[in-house]
């Protein structure tokens, strides 16, 4: 599996480096935000290093399409049922923070910090 030694979440899928994880299988890890913008806050990592959402190629299509199928499976896992927002920000100047791709579910009562 491609991972990236200085990656912080690739020390979280390494177990290096903790996390509140709320699923995980072969293809990813899916763990509370600590910094969140609602309620509910995971974020739905590969667990091969990518380093952002322009870097896919087709075969990551199966990958992209089990982050996104899990979205609604975990948000119901906890507790959201009014709706829940998925966003993947990418590069500096979409926002992305950490290179690694993931995406972000939240949900919960609003108002929220942030979005």
């Amino acid at each position: 599996m491609n991972a990236d030694p200085n990656c912080i979440f690739c020390k979280i899928v390494a177990g290096q480096i903790p996390a509140r994880k709320v699923h995980e299988d072969d293809l990813v890890l899916a763990f509370h935000d600590i910094a969140p913008w609602a309620p509910v806050h995971v974020l739905v990592i590969p667990r091969q290093h990518i380093a952002m959402l322009s870097d896919v190629t087709p075969e990551h299509t199966p990958l992209l399409g089990h982050m996104l199928a899990l979205a609604p499976v975990l948000m119901k896992q906890l507790g959201v049922t009014g709706g829940f927002r998925t966003l993947i920000n990418t590069g500096p100047d979409g926002g992305q923070e950490v290179g690694h791709l993931h995406m972000h579910v939240m949900g919960g009562p609003r108002p929220w910090k942030k979005g």
